[in-house]
């Protein structure tokens, strides 16, 4: 990093929850904000940003792996016109790549995908990491071989990841273990503890380390009151699937008597720490309760929208005040203006109303703008960061929009992020900071050439006639 870059100076940046003029931004030895300070004038030598420039945003639900599925379950198979495609159709195709693909296959697809986050904004992505053996069930010789290979990926592309090992188990609420298409899932309360242990240790820069519990449906009670009881030495947050289908929601009221968030809440087990991804199907009664847990949410629209799971109750959960993420999760698209744009347009066409989000008697009269902040915030809970956004002491990590971006031409400075997310498609963020060091300058990466031809290899790999076949055979 040049010295220079240690001091930078934005016309217009988003500091706290709204833009403020002329901020003079100082970068630590540390990687960090030494001070940001706005209504200050250019100093000498500093970096001049002529474009608006924001806090990165963490992408709080990742499944790397399924970054070469995307766009590869777009067809619906079969001669009976009245079959049905829906998430459990898409799980079983998707298994084709989680049964193939190696750990240099893995890390060159993830690098490609965490190159391409950065792009849309995102600096820091959460793993959820379940995929984790040999392809017969083996495991590696490091067992932790998958994990190193996004760890691996992330330095590759400069992204923050926080790595979050699974506990998976079962195929289902009435299953005893995993189906063979699930062989390299397995891991128990114990092995999944242990492998956060071992990421948290490593003391990798920029690799944080989490646990997961897969959901309801993977894992039995004991394992999650042991897996709970263990978290404590792990820094890091808690996450797990749950509501995301009406078949989960059903077989979990079948088996238990409850619904899974009512589950979690008698469980005693959910608070500040655990994110509760997708959180579809709810009722009333489990916002609450998840509000006065403390526990999060990630919403994880554009997935959400490919699988068919349904539309969330976004205003329930704004209403309730639960701190709320966005994540990609199977990475059909990777900017996360789109998803944002497309929580707002879920609820528009569900509820027949414009700007859902907005709360002007609460001095957000932005849906998009509130939607952001929410997600700033709710992010860096779901990453398990104490500090996040242009703030001293958080890590430096920034965006500097395009100043060529026509969304932008003319536009009031008020309604610069309006315009940002709204008006699509938008130019690529030209520069992207992560810990005080551009990864991203002019649009260009030092790293992109090598990463995309290592991704292109990678997927003429997988996808080669025989993969073809599988696809269509599952």
């Amino acid at each position: 990093m040049q010295v220079s870059d240690r001091l930078l100076w934005a016309p217009l940046a988003w500091v706290g929850n709204g833009w403020r003029r002329h901020v003079l931004l100082q970068v630590g030895a540390d990687g960090c904000w030494q001070s940001v300070e706005p209504d200050s004038g250019a100093p000498p030598g500093a970096t001049v940003l002529d474009a608006p420039a924001l806090p990165g945003l963490v992408n709080a639900h990742s499944h790397a792996f399924q970054r070469a599925f995307a766009g590869l379950a777009e067809q619906r198979e079969g001669d009976d016109a009245s079959e049905a495609d829906d998430f459990w159709s898409w799980r079983d195709r998707m298994y084709a790549v989680a049964l193939r693909i190696t750990p240099p296959q893995l890390r060159a697809v993830a690098a490609q995908l965490y190159l391409e986050l950065l792009r849309g904004g995102y600096t820091q992505v959460c793993e959820f990491h379940y995929l984790q053996h040999r392809p017969d069930g083996r495991p590696y010789d490091d067992p932790l071989a998958m994990a190193w290979a996004l760890a691996d990926a992330a330095v590759d592309a400069g992204i923050g990841l926080t790595l979050m090992p699974a506990l998976y188990e079962r195929a289902g609420f009435t299953e005893a273990a995993l189906k063979p298409t699930q062989r390299r899932f397995a891991s128990n309360a114990d092995a999944t503890v242990a492998a956060a242990l071992a990421v948290q240790s490593a003391r990798r820069p920029l690799v944080d380390a989490g646990l997961v519990v897969h959901s309801l449906r993977a894992a039995e009670p004991t394992s999650i009151a042991a897996l709970h009881a263990a978290s404590e030495r792990i820094r890091g947050p808690i996450h797990i699937h749950v509501a995301e289908q009406t078949a989960e929601v059903q077989d979990c009221l079948a088996v238990t008597g409850q619904r899974p968030i009512e589950w979690l809440l008698k469980a005693g087990v959910l608070d500040a720490r655990w994110q509760l991804v997708h959180a579809t199907h709810t009722l009333p009664a489990e916002i609450e309760g998840v509000a006065r847990s403390g526990a999060g949410v990630v919403l994880c629209p554009s997935t959400e929208a490919n699988l068919g799971d349904g539309l969330c109750d976004l205003p329930g959960w704004l209403a309730a005040g639960v701190p709320l993420a966005i994540g990609s999760d199977s990475h059909v698209t990777r900017d996360w203006r789109e998803e944002l744009r497309w929580l707002e347009y879920g609820q528009r066409l569900q509820l027949r109303q414009r700007n859902v989000a907005a709360a002007p008697a609460l001095g957000m009269p932005s849906s998009l703008g509130r939607l952001w902040s929410q997600a700033l915030s709710g992010g860096a809970a779901a990453a398990g960061r104490s500090a996040w956004g242009l703030v001293a002491g958080a890590r430096a990590d920034l965006l500097v929009a395009d100043p060529g971006d026509e969304a932008l031409s003319g536009m009031p400075a008020d309604r610069t992020l309006d315009a940002l997310i709204g008006s699509s498609p938008g130019r690529p963020w030209r520069d992207v900071m992560v810990a005080g060091r551009w990864v991203v300058r002019d649009h260009q990466s030092p790293q992109a050439a090598a990463i995309h031809a290592a991704f292109r290899d990678a997927m003429q790999s997988l996808w080669a006639d025989d993969a073809s076949a599988d696809i269509q055979r599952h």
